[in-house]
């Protein structure tokens, strides 16, 4: 597949001894392994796997937008592919499907400025939107766009949202779209913003004693009046429909806000939902939200152990293939962490940032035994350390050829 994929976009067209597997895997394992990752570090994993090695200038020219796009394909690819068992609490096995809609930046070198705009002046900056199925611990979707694109532009509501739970930070607080995902037959969860105050309509718990009415009051209005553990009512929302034959029109909904005291403080998490309160009580609420917490790790996967923020380049087609390395190692890595699931006993656990970081220290071994799998002979490895020591400038001395020379006279006198 990956032979017949590379023929079909043009990706091997100028080195037709390049061999596209060992490359796509260099790349992939070429992620985990020493403390940095350069283009150098890629091509000298490849030269230790294929059959014939390939110089600098040689392993830089394959790298266009042909091979981006090609690597971006195998990424769409894996999505559909890779699953790990399902290790997630009773809460998660509610739903189809538990999804983290977040965003990341990236630090760019400052030439891409006009590729990719950051927020602030003389600086450069992507930002790598995911959606990530924390039921199956995997990427559903992903985009890249610059830093000043914002995360909720980059979430599409549809079908697909059917008896699936997303879970999004405030800054995806959108009423609109809230009111789509309930009427595709979804569900959402997210912290309610302060700027957020909208009307109490229906308490939907009751209090004994005298108890404040809440009923007609704004919720950030009440919350510093309150002492109960849970805040649990029904609010209607305004918002404002799609435009639609040049007109937009106005619109309401009612929603759920939970609130749950925190610990050693005298205020509320405030969250804003539509899962029904006769199926969840709001401590539930807080525990599903809680599970957000695999997004967070999964971007430090990708930055610590996969080195996701580290392009040193000022090419835009590089930055897009060493994205999408990071993720096909990702892809991967979950993958992986599936056989040994299946292997292992069933009262071991595997925590994700773990298993990562044996992969990496494993990485150079598991691409040797790929490549003797795949049938490859590189040259021996004599041969190969002798290449890549020596000197390969001429007209560059080095140190030591430099200090001899300025030492000479001294020494001579």
């Amino acid at each position: 597949m990956l032979e017949d994929h590379a023929e079909e976009v043009g990706v091997v067209e100028r080195n037709r001894k390049l061999q596209m597997p060992a490359l796509v895997w260099s790349l992939v394992f070429g992620f985990a392994t020493g403390e940095s990752r350069s283009l150098a570090d890629f091509r000298r994993s490849y030269n230790a796997t294929a059959d014939d090695t390939l110089c600098p200038s040689g392993f830089y020219q394959q790298l266009t937008p042909e091979l981006a796009e090609y690597l971006s394909d195998l990424v769409e690819r894996g999505f559909d592919e890779v699953a790990v068992p399902d290790t997630t609490s009773q809460e998660i096995d509610r739903f189809r499907d538990i999804i983290s809609a977040d965003g990341t930046v990236l630090r760019l070198h400052e030439f891409l400025a006009d590729d990719f705009q950051a927020r602030k002046a003389e600086q450069a900056g992507a930002r790598l939107h995911l959606l990530h199925n924390i039921t199956d611990q995997t990427i559903e979707d992903y985009t890249v766009t610059d830093e000043k694109t914002h995360d909720s532009t980059q979430f599409d509501t549809g079908p697909w949202l059917e008896d699936r739970l997303v879970l999004f930070d405030r800054a995806y607080l959108s009423y609109r779209r809230f009111a789509l995902i309930d009427e595709n037959s979804g569900y959402f969860l997210t912290p309610l913003k302060d700027s957020a105050n909208p009307v109490i309509t229906e308490e939907l718990r009751e209090w004994r004693g005298d108890a404040i009415p809440l009923e007609g009051k704004q919720v950030h209005d009440v919350t510093d009046d309150l002492y109960r553990e849970y805040i649990d009512v029904e609010v209607e929302v305004e918002f404002e429909r799609r435009p639609y034959a040049g007109e937009q029109s106005e619109d309401s909904k009612r929603f759920r806000v939970v609130g749950v005291r925190k610990e050693d403080a005298d205020d509320y998490h405030l969250y804003i939902t539509n899962l029904p309160r006769e199926e969840f009580l709001p401590d539930e609420l807080a525990t599903i939200y809680s599970c957000r917490w695999e997004t967070e790790l999964l971007f430090r996967e990708l930055k610590t152990q996969y080195e996701l923020d580290e392009f040193d380049t000022n090419k835009k087609h590089v930055v897009e293939i060493l994205l999408h390395a990071a993720l096909l190692s990702l892809l991967v890595s979950r993958e992986l962490l599936a056989l040994l699931t299946e292997h292992a006993a069933d009262e071991i656990v595997f925590p994700p940032e773990r298993w990562a970081a044996t992969l990496r220290s494993h990485a150079q071994l598991l691409l040797y035994r790929l490549g003797d799998y795949l049938g490859y002979s590189p040259p021996p490895l004599l041969d190969r350390l002798i290449e890549e020591a020596q000197k390969i400038h001429q007209e560059r001395q080095i140190l030591q050829e430099e200090l001899a020379t300025v030492m000479q006279p001294t020494a001579e006198a």
